[in-house]
C-alpha cells in the first residue's frame, strides 16, 4: 500500500466532500482543511499499520516517551475502540469506500473486548467502534457484540449503590492505596451510551434502567453547586454511603480536572438524547457553563489539563478535553436550551483553534496523530502534552457533528 496512493486517492474525495458540504461549511475556512489535513495524517498512519507483518492488528495509541515512535495498545485498552472509530468518522467525512473494509478489520480485531468485566470502559471500546460501524456495516455480529457488551459492563452494576463501578482495587494496586472501596469515576458516564444501544438493539430495559440509575446516582453526588464535578466518588456498595469524594488524575481533590468537565457535559447531553429526562440537559449546560465562565479559561478555548493546576498560565494544556467538550456542544446546540446557536458558536471557537497550527500538527508529525498538546495524567507522569487517540476521535466526531448541522 503506497502513501501516495492514499494521499491523492483521500485528498481528492476530500476535496469533493467538502464542495457538498454546503454554503455554511465553506465558510468556515478552518473546516476543509481540517479533513484534508486528516485525512493525509490518517492515510500515513493506515499505511504504517498495513506495512506492519506480525499477526496482529496494530492500534495506535500515543507517542511513546522517545516521542518518535508510536505507542500500540491491546483490545483490552480502554483507548482500543477509539482508532477504528476514528476510521469510520474519516469514512463519513471523506466518502472514501476503501476505508470501509480497513475499519472493518480494525474494528473486528478487538471483539474479544466484549468479553472484559475486568473494568468499565466496555462502552469506549465496543461502542466507538462496533457502534459507529454498525451504522455502515450491517451484520449480525455487530449487534450481537454490542450487546454482550453491555451484559459484561452491567456485570459491574452495584445495585445497593446504584452505579457501576469504574476500577477494581486490588491488593497493591494505586486504586487500591487510595483506601477506596468502590471508585466511580465521572469518565463512566461515557460508557452509557452502550446500554442504551443494547436496549434499542435486544428489547432488554435492563440495560437502559442500569444507565439511568447509574446517571441519577452521578448527579446526585459528583457535583459541586456551581457545576463542577469531582473526578472519583467512593461508595459503600451495598448501601450507597459516599465514603470519599477525591480525584485520581487531577490537580487536587477539590480541583477541576479539564477532561473530567468534559465527560460530564458530554455524558449528560447523551443522557438527555437518550431518555428526554431535562434534568441531564439542565447538567450538562451548568456543567459548560462553568467552564465557559472559569477565570483560567485560555482565549483559544483549549482548556488547561486543570483549570485550579498553581502554574497556570503555564500549565500544560489538553486538546482532548477540548475536542470532547466540542463535539458535545454541536450536539447540544440542537436542543431545547436557551440561545442554542451561541453552543454552536462556541464548539466552532474550540475547533478553529485545534484546526489551528498551534495544534494540528504537519502530516508525518506527531506520530502520525492528528491533534498536538493533550494531557493523560500528570499525577501518573503519563502522556504528558503528546498526540492521543480519542483526541482525534472526538475532533473527527465534531468535524462530523458540525457537517451535519450545517448540511441540515
Amino acid at each position: 500500500m503506497k502513501n501516495s496512493f492514499w494521499i491523492s486517492g483521500i485528498a481528492a474525495l476530500v476535496l469533493t466532500g467538502c464542495a457538498n458540504s454546503g454554503k455554511n461549511a465553506q465558510s468556515a475556512e478552518w473546516f476543509d482543511g481540517a479533513v484534508k489535513n486528516a485525512s493525509e495524517q490518517m492515510a500515513l498512519q493506515i499505511e504504517a499499520i498495513e506495512a506492519d507483518t506480525s499477526s496482529k492488528v496494530l492500534n495506535p495509541v500515543t507517542v511513546k516517551r522517545n516521542r518518535f515512535s508510536t505507542s500500540y495498545c491491546g483490545y483490552a485498552d480502554w483507548r482500543s475502540g477509539f482508532f477504528p472509530g476514528s476510521v469510520w468518522y474519516l469514512y463519513e467525512l471523506t466518502g472514501d469506500s476503501t476505508l470501509v473494509p480497513l475499519a472493518e478489520k480494525y474494528t473486528e480485531a478487538i471483539a474479544e473486548a466484549q468479553h472484559l468485566t475486568s473494568h468499565h470502559d466496555i462502552g469506549f471500546i465496543i461502542n466507538c467502534s462496533y457502534g459507529n460501524g454498525r451504522r455502515f456495516v450491517k451484520k449480525a455480529e455487530y449487534d450481537s457484540v454490542l450487546v454482550t457488551a453491555a451484559k459484561s459492563l452491567c456485570t459491574r452494576y452495584r445495585p445497593g449503590a446504584g452505579i457501576i463501578q469504574s476500577w477494581n482495587t486490588s491488593p497493591g494496586s494505586w486504586q487500591a492505596s487510595k483506601g477506596w472501596t468502590c471508585p466511580v469515576i465521572i469518565d463512566n458516564m461515557m460508557n452509557l451510551e452502550l446500554l442504551f444501544e443494547a436496549t434499542k438493539i435486544s428489547g432488554d430495559s435492563t440495560f437502559y434502567n442500569v444507565a439511568v440509575n447509574h446517571a441519577n446516582t452521578t448527579m446526585k453526588e459528583h457535583f459541586r453547586p456551581d457545576g463542577s464535578c469531582y473526578h472519583v466518588i467512593d461508595y459503600n456498595p451495598e448501601t450507597g454511603e459516599v465514603l470519599h469524594r477525591m480525584t485520581g488524575q487531577g490537580y487536587a481533590d477539590e480541583s477541576s480536572w479539564a477532561r473530567g468537565q468534559a465527560w460530564a457535559i458530554y455524558g449528560y447531553t447523551m443522557c438527555y438524547r437518550e431518555t428526554g429526562d431535562k434534568r441531564y440537559l439542565d447538567q450538562a449546560v451548568k456543567t459548560f457553563d462553568f467552564m465557559r465562565n472559569h477565570k483560567n479559561m485560555p482565549a483559544d478555548k483549549i482548556p488547561y489539563w486543570d483549570m485550579d493546576a498553581p502554574d497556570v498560565p503555564n500549565e500544560p494544556r489538553d486538546a482532548s478535553s477540548a475536542a470532547i467538550i466540542a463535539s458535545a456542544l454541536y450536539e447540544l446546540s440542537g436542543y431545547p436550551v436557551e440561545n442554542p446557536r451561541s453552543y454552536k458558536e462556541y464548539a466552532d471557537e474550540i475547533m478553529a483553534s485545534l484546526a489551528s497550527d498551534e495544534y494540528t500538527a504537519k502530516p508525518g508529525e506527531n506520530g502520525r496523530f492528528i491533534l498536538k498538546h493533550s494531557t493523560g495524567s500528570i499525577p501518573h507522569n503519563s502522556e504528558i502534552d503528546v498526540p492521543l487517540n480519542y483526541a482525534d476521535y472526538y475532533f473527527l466526531e465534531a468535524l462530523k457533528r458540525k457537517r451535519d448541522i450545517e448540511n441540515n
